[in-house]
């Protein structure tokens, strides 16, 4: 954490954390501004847990979210007023101390202090170019557009993947990659942290050490795009030019959807292996529950990992039988869908886990509320308006939180009636715009949501983007291959792997690895294997296992 001293009343900061408020403390701060909306990052804290951290150190919260680049003149009156009858100094805060400057800059900075505020900004680390002419209240067009050949939005796997094997291909192009986060994450990797294989510091190495060298790194929010003229809009009104733009920004967890949620994560036996603070809480929760009735939940399509919510639940049910404890857990997967798994070739295979563990079953049942002090869990029958929400009580209760796209791209004209950017399934190219290409968890595509996914995807997108540039239309084609190791046991997998339509697609022939059988070898390949692969191998835009083919 870095406190950013604008004036002797008012600082900036990234995302804090309940572990900072101390130190917040310490500098003198009485009152917090959190412009950040809950939900918006894998590895965020909610403003709650915030809230808690800072009533014991005497600090008043206030919460005014933002989405990145969408400040309203009525948010900026808001915060206005909210700064003006705070106890001072304040700090506000949000993902990178950018929404939280720029609402102050537009609420208390005067025209004629615009160009000073332009300094004192670049001195702080903010562009705020993009200001001054709703400052000043005229036109303002900055001197020059940075114009890249591609411009990425996100450092995910997929951002990261795709840049590197455009590199591959040709060396020399210039690339911009956009992306606000100091913290790349393997997040393949948080299911073996909550079932305490992993240590979660493994799972998560600085952005700086994962960008290719020859790339540049623009270290800011995505506020929107302008197709139409091939620009993105950066927070804080900045213009960028493409000549192609590929977007893999990944998805928006939506604990919010879940009435109650929010209030409990992390306390009262409530967890989630999607989110990196957590993971170690699920692997707590399992080694502490003696008994009692344990609940793993699925949200509606489409989620990041299909598999995942089961892994979950693999994992510990294995742990309890192990530690003589199963007999005294029962344990409940609540699925919103109607199958166990949506490729029925594997389903034998799980259902002997299920049987194995005792587990209930309880499909077309959606989690809406919970409440945590009271350890109890609210469920909606799907395809049944007249049915009464199913009350039950829980010991643990693991959830999946319903998935979206991020806020900036369901606001934009790149999606499709669900939000999702709309690309040819095939190409991958956007249905509207050639020059725009997308892959990774936030495009429409009706393939599985997984890594393994965007490790096919990458050299796809970067053959296609080069062709695009060149003007050529022999484009590469993707088949829809993901993959999903289902940890059955520890120990043991069942390797999903396959394409559109359900289509199986093994990676080794049988007598290697059978998909639909629980392996040993596909354990080793999910523990010891697969980490360096994504860390070494995809991030590096080597290609191992992937070879791109023409339409």
């Amino acid at each position: 954490m870095e406190l950013k001293r604008v004036n002797q009343d008012f600082y900036v900061a990234g995302q804090i954390t309940a572990d900072d408020i101390a130190k917040i403390a310490d500098q003198g701060i009485k009152t917090l501004i959190c412009n950040r909306p809950d939900g918006e990052g894998a590895d965020q804290p909610n403003v709650i847990e915030i809230e808690e951290a800072a009533q014991r150190h005497g600090l008043n919260v206030i919460y005014q979210p933002v989405i990145s680049g969408k400040i309203t003149d009525q948010q900026v009156t808001e915060f206005k007023q909210l700064y003006q009858n705070a106890e001072k100094p304040v700090l506000a805060y949000c993902r990178s101390g950018m929404r939280a400057i720029s609402l102050w800059a537009l609420a208390e900075v005067a025209p004629q202090d615009a160009a000073l505020l332009v300094e004192s900004g670049n001195k702080l680390g903010f562009n705020l170019k993009g200001l001054v002419p709703r400052i000043l209240k005229r036109d303002y067009e900055p001197a020059t557009i940075p114009c890249y050949s591609v411009v990425i939005v996100g450092a995910g796997a997929a951002g990261i993947s795709v840049a590197s094997s455009l590199l591959s291909r040709e060396p020399h192009l210039d690339i911009v990659i956009i992306d606000p986060a100091d913290t790349h994450y393997y997040q393949p990797g948080w299911t073996m942290v909550g079932g305490g294989i992993f240590k979660p510091q493994v799972t998560a190495r600085s952005m700086a050490s994962v960008i290719p060298s020859k790339v540049k790194w623009m270290k800011a929010a995505v506020a929107g795009f302008d197709p139409e003229h091939n620009q993105v809009i950066l927070e804080g009104c900045q213009p960028i030019q493409y000549k192609a733009l590929v977007v893999c920004p990944g998805l928006k967890l939506n604990w919010h959807g879940i009435e109650g949620l929010v209030e409990t994560l992390g306390k009262n036996g409530v967890t989630s292996n999607y989110r990196y603070d957590l993971a170690p809480y699920t692997w707590e929760l399992v080694q502490q529950l003696n008994g009692g009735k344990a609940i793993f939940t699925q949200p509606p399509m489409p989620i990041k990992c299909a598999g995942a919510p089961q892994k979950a639940m693999y994992l510990s049910a294995d742990y309890w039988l192990k530690q003589g404890k199963l007999k005294n857990i029962s344990i409940h997967f609540y699925n919103t869908g109607g199958v166990l798994f949506g490729v029925k070739e594997y389903v034998p295979a799980l259902m002997q886990y299920v049987e194995k563990y005792g587990t209930e079953l309880h499909f077309n049942h959606q989690l809406v509320k919970v409440d945590g002090p009271a350890k109890k869990a609210w469920f909606k029958v799907v395809n049944d308006e007249n049915a009464a929400l199913v009350e039950t009580d829980f010991d643990m209760l693991h959830v999946v939180p319903p998935q979206q796209a991020p806020d900036f791209i369901r606001a934009s004209s790149l999606t499709d009636e669900a939000g999702w950017v709309s690309v040819n399934p095939q190409t991958l190219q956007h249905t509207q715009h050639a020059n725009i290409f997308a892959l990774g968890d936030v495009m429409n595509a009706p393939n599985a949501k997984t890594a393994a996914a965007a490790r096919a995807q990458a050299p796809i997108v970067a053959v296609n983007v080069i062709a695009q540039l060149k003007g050529e239309q022999n484009f590469c084609e993707y088949n829809g291959y993901g993959s999903c190791p289902l940890t059955v046991e520890r120990g043991k997998i069942v390797l999903a792997e396959f394409g559109y339509g359900g289509k199986l697609l093994p990676s080794f022939p049988k007598w290697v690895i059978d998909g639909q059988k629980p392996s040993r070898l596909a354990w080793l390949l999910k523990e010891q294997i697969l980490p360096p692969i994504y860390w070494q191998g995809m991030l590096k835009g080597r290609e191992w296992m992937v070879k791109p083919e023409r339409g």
